[in-house]
């Protein structure tokens, strides 16, 4: 009877401890998968550093080349009648180029993003480089189709001297996700 019984204590000291095992590394793996409502949960580069604050992420697309998203694969663009650090679209041009406004913390954002305050709304728009940043309402994750229209260009990332990114990028999708985080 003692010698029963004390297996059947081992067993569910195993099972308990495999249970909290599984939990234990279960919550881990999920909670590196959602850091931050803004994180891409797509795969990253190995090399790339990681970074918690991610507000733009790298896209290439066939037509354009590579550009700039949101983290969820929104692409970006950029008004040529704005300057440095300042928004001249308002009121009906904001219906169609939307601002890509943050909307949580703007601390600790990556080399090259920054942010304004719009005159005209008083909320905190992401700027590249200090021009502000817009969405396109025609455009869908990872379909730029606004390059070019109404004096608006595709957000694209620093300029990256090699060429090969683009062409070692060319696969039968529609886009390419290299997903560097900015």
């Amino acid at each position: 009877m003692k010698r029963s019984t004390v297996i059947i204590i081992i067993v569910i000291v195993i099972v308990v401890l495999a249970g909290g095992a599984f939990a234990l590394f279960h919550n881990s793996s999920s909670n590196d998968n959602n850091t931050s409502n803004t994180t891409p949960k797509t795969s990253t580069s190995t090399n790339a550093p990681a970074v918690n604050n991610a507000v733009l992420i790298t896209k290439t697309d066939p037509t354009v080349g590579q550009y700039l998203a949101d983290p969820s694969g929104r692409p970006l663009y950029t008004y040529n009648a704005d300057t440095n650090g300042v928004s001249n679209c308002t009121g009906s041009c904001l219906s169609a180029w939307p601002a890509y406004v943050a909307t949580g913390s703007t601390t600790n954002l990556p080399t090259d993003v920054s942010t304004i305050t719009r005159t005209d709304t008083g909320k905190v728009q992401f700027t590249y480089k200090g021009m502000p940043l817009y969405y396109f309402v025609s455009d869908s994750a990872g379909k730029p189709t606004g390059n070019g229209v109404e004096n608006f260009s595709i957000a694209k990332p620093a300029a990256s001297s090699s060429s090969t990114d683009n062409s070692s990028s060319s696969d039968n999708s529609s886009s390419s996700d290299n997903n560097y985080p900015y």
